[in-house]
């Protein structure tokens, strides 16, 4: 019998990894499958991600799983799917209780705190970042306490979303980002729309972090916080400038602005590259183009979402098959085109079709290595925690209790006083 090249690939990769030492077996519970010679035996395991939910994404990625189940007969994955709200959650219970899914799609502050908590198996062995290739901007947050617990699966970068029919041009500067809003804010439409309420943290905490680092600050030196660094004030208070403008439709949700700026209700939003889809979903006749975010310094947040090993998995060998397969070079572009406009683990080439049908995707690519996690480093773990305090002390400053700066000083105590540093 004539085997396929990716199957002969496979094998191989099981083979070398069976060879170092790790025994194929499964997070069920029962026996290794690894025969009386040495051989690995197929192995079933499940991947879990939230995307995998996504009504226009998730079809896509399954597709994937679906190439690889099909090109070789060794492995066979299972795609999981988890709410978003309670991905995290529910999968770090599992972890925590021995069990759970042999690979993982995290977010960052997930990935941090299972890393720390010795939930994910180290990959320091298993990935040579020099000889993949792998964009060292995104990669070099696969590390936690000095060791890789895992690979970017995607990386969703924020860019400047601005409808073309109200801003042909868009601001290079933020003076001009600021000119632009106003101008644009008439009647019922608004210049720009972004998160403003504590029902909302999370979002607001993606928001302002675009700010923060656009302006040059930091949450954090990796040691110690830093949350009323001047910087971080300033950007903060950029932040407000555009709030106390009326240029944003306040008190209004991400769902309810979304769709305004769909409707052509809305100039300008800070985005990630999963935007995207969703927009073209809502409206497919909607004129909009993407830029970088004009802001003082080229560095924004990104969606980063690593691959990951569960450290209980008895399938450790057969989960590493998976991802040398995900990390080849074809294959890395076919998770591209899978993913839209967001970036992978690996720098790729773009189609000609995908280009022709959104010629702005360079601009997302071209943001991968200036991007960083939204996540306070060095506090990846207590990110969740900080995030509360400072997002409570930037609302209460919005609605004019407090100054900025006063709401940093804040921030710093308390946080610095709950999680140290």
């Amino acid at each position: 019998m004539t085997h396929s090249p990716v199957r002969r690939r496979v094998v191989a990769s099981i083979a070398a990894i069976t060879a170092a030492g790790i025994v194929l077996s499964g997070c069920s519970g029962s026996s290794p499958d690894s025969a009386d010679d040495g051989t690995v035996e197929p192995a079933t395991i499940t991947f879990a991600a939230s995307t995998f939910g996504d009504p226009g994404l998730g079809p896509r990625l399954q597709a994937l799983v679906d190439e690889f189940n099909a090109e070789q007969d060794v492995v066979t994955v299972e795609a999981a799917s988890v709410p978003f709200p309670t991905f995290g959650q529910t999968v770090l219970t599992q972890m925590g209780g021995g069990e759970g899914p042999d690979l993982i799609r995290f977010d960052m502050p997930e990935f941090s705190s299972a890393g720390s908590a010795g939930l994910l198996e180290p990959l320091d062995d298993k990935i040579d970042a020099d000889e993949l290739g792998l964009q060292e901007g995104p990669d070099q947050y696969m590390s936690i306490d000095g060791s890789r617990y895992g690979v970017i699966f995607d990386t969703s970068n924020y860019v400047m979303y601005y409808n073309t029919d109200l801003i042909p041009t868009p601001p290079e500067t933020f003076d001009e980002f600021v000119a632009t809003a106003k101008s644009t804010t008439q009647g019922d439409v608004y210049g720009l729309a972004f998160r403003q309420t504590q029902a909302e943290e999370n979002g607001v905490w993606q928001d302002i972090f675009n700010y923060v680092y656009g302006f040059g600050g930091q949450w954090s030196d990796g040691e110690k916080l830093t949350l009323n660094d001047p910087k971080n004030v300033e950007g903060l208070e950029a932040f407000q400038s555009l709030y106390d403008a009326n240029v944003i439709p306040k008190g209004a949700d991400a769902a309810t602005f979304r769709k305004m700026f769909a409707q052509n209700l809305v100039g300008m939003e800070l985005n990630n590259g999963g935007y995207l889809v969703a927009t073209r979903g809502t409206n497919p006749d909607l004129n909009f183009s993407v830029a970088p975010i004009p802001f003082p310094e080229r560095r924004q947040g990104a969606i980063m979402a690593p691959i990951t090993i569960n450290a209980n998995s008895e399938h450790k060998d057969a989960a590493m098959a998976f991802i040398n397969w995900v990390l080849e070079s074809d294959h890395q572009v076919e998770l591209q085109e899978a993913l839209g406009a967001s970036s992978v683990a690996t720098k790729t080439e773009r189609s000609a079709e995908a280009l022709e049908e959104t010629p702005f995707l360079p601009v997302y690519d071209e943001l991968t290595e200036t991007s960083l996690p939204q996540i306070v480093l060095g506090f990846g773990a207590e990110t969740p925690d900080i995030r509360k305090i400072v997002v409570t002390e930037v609302v209460a400053a919005l609605q004019g209790q407090q100054s900025m700066e006063t709401a940093m000083d804040n921030a710093q105590k308390q946080a610095t006083d709950l999680v140290g540093g």
